[in-house]
């Protein structure tokens, strides 16, 4: 398991968008891709040293946003998306979105926790 992307919430992903280019020495930016799994729109951008950043606007997360909250996961590259979904329960995760092909990630499957350090996203390599 490796940290793959941080999850930023946004109201409008073109503001914020803006700023992380301003303040981050972007190397790479996605287009804009739209996800009817995870009813949102999401945009992957990668700084100069490798982080990457994901920005992700839609109804899903308008409730976190209300509560000011932008830091919205932290997601794990992992071979074995299943069974590390059952590792992490049996440690008392609770699943929120169980295994489905994200758009953004071209397929790959990606599921959604939480745990006692916020919610995690699965990414399988």
């Amino acid at each position: 398991m490796r940290l793959h992307h941080f999850g930023i919430a946004c109201a409008d992903i073109g503001p914020v968008k803006e700023w992380v280019k301003q303040t981050h020495r972007i190397v790479d930016e996605g287009k804009p891709v739209s996800d009817p799994l995870q009813q949102a729109t999401l945009v992957l951008m990668r700084t100069a040293d490798g982080m990457l950043i994901e920005l992700i606007q839609g109804g899903q997360i308008q409730n976190v946003i209300k509560r000011g909250i932008t830091l919205y996961h932290i997601c794990y590259s992992v071979e074995d998306i299943d069974q590390t979904v059952k590792d992490f329960e049996s440690k008392g995760a609770k699943v929120i979105s169980a295994p489905q092909p994200a758009v953004l990630f071209k397929g790959k499957k990606v599921a959604f926790l939480q745990t006692p350090m916020g919610m995690i996203e699965l990414l399988e390599d």
